[in-house]
């Protein structure tokens, strides 16, 4: 019977989806860094390019497939280039997504679909061609599915986004429970960013006669970065972004009724910047991609207390416990 064994990045190959802009283009530097072999996907072929002499730049080895993750048969053709060029992978990182700023009443079906046809359809062919791959590997393999805290706190203006990642985090989890049932040697991590300071808003599309916004505060792409490449070398069932997100997501379970007028009525005016709408988006074709940050002005907050207590929880709490011992004896020092 095959048994799930991580192992550290240089030692890994990683597809990564959307690996020419945000938080894919941040994960896939990261992980050349690291000496990781990498098969990115994308649909910008001309980025997806540059990233890979990237990774020679760095020493390591990338290949590039272009690909739209709403396609199953180019999800194929992703696994099947891992395969050809190096036998296989480790871990699969569907990170693909876009975002479509409307209400649900002014919102054409036709964006509607396509936006699930990405950030839904996109994990499902993802995650089923992953597991397949991993059921056949002797150390398995690793799947990390990029959700958000929006499938946990829905918003309006991004409804159609916030359903996609909902559906996300619900696929995964079933997914996770039927690995687990029939014990294969797959470990399957949910990551759900808060507001990330990459170029979403301005690559996304708008029925609202302006351009849209994330609302702020937001965070380092570079975190979340992290955060991934940590849950592709050590377990982590689910890991929230950023403190934003884990208080909203508290309070939404706690309060619901209180929350969904609060949210209902205050987050429309924020994601309203009065600017034009950009002139072209990605929502059905690639878009102008090469950036990590939303502009260099806005890189967002570097640090979460909270994320990281989650990715090293004995770490968290071995210094829990002796910043309360230094506590406890400077005050019996002071009697």
């Amino acid at each position: 019977m095959h048994r799930h064994r991580y192992r550290k990045l240089d030692e890994q190959t990683l597809v990564i989806t959307g690996a020419t802009s945000g938080i894919g283009l941040a994960t896939a530097r990261r992980a050349m860094k690291s000496g990781a072999r990498l098969v990115l996907a994308a649909r910008n072929e001309e980025m997806l390019r540059q990233v890979c002499d990237e990774a020679t730049a760095c020493g390591t080895r990338a290949v590039s497939v272009v690909a739209d993750v709403g396609e199953e048969a180019d999800v194929e053709r992703i696994v099947d280039t891992a395969v050809r060029e190096f036998g296989g992978f480790d871990t699969w990182i569907n990170n693909a997504g876009v975002v479509v700023f409307s209400e649900l009443k002014d919102l054409p079906t036709e964006d509607h679909q396509r936006l699930f046809q990405t950030n839904y359809w996109g994990v499902v062919y993802g995650s089923h061609a992953a597991v397949r791959h991993f059921r056949q590997r002797p150390d398995g393999g690793t799947l990390i599915n990029v959700a958000s805290i929006n499938a946990e706190m829905p918003v309006p203006i991004l409804g159609a986004y916030s359903a996609s990642k909902a559906a996300v985090k619900a696929f995964s989890d079933v997914l996770r429970m039927e690995l687990a049932n029939e014990g294969a040697p797959v470990r399957l991590t949910v990551i759900k960013p808060s507001g990330i300071a990459t170029p979403i808003s301005e690559h996304g599309r708008t029925h609202m006669g302006e351009r849209g916004k994330v609302m702020p505060p937001l965070y380092d792409p570079e975190l979340v970065a992290a955060t991934i490449l940590s849950a592709a070398q050590r377990y982590v069932r689910a890991v929230t972004i950023g403190e934003t997100g884990k208080a909203s997501t508290l309070a939404w379970n706690t309060v619901p009724s209180i929350m969904s007028r609060v949210v209902g009525w205050a987050l429309p005016k924020a994601q309203s910047t009065g600017k034009p709408p950009m002139p072209t988006d990605n929502l059905h074709s690639a878009g102008e991609d090469g950036r990590v940050y939303l502009d260099d002005d806005h890189k967002g907050i570097r640090t979460s207390l909270t994320t990281r207590a989650r990715l090293y929880p004995g770490v968290t709490l071995g210094l829990g416990i002796a910043a309360a011992a230094g506590v406890l004896a400077l005050a019996r020092a002071k009697r």
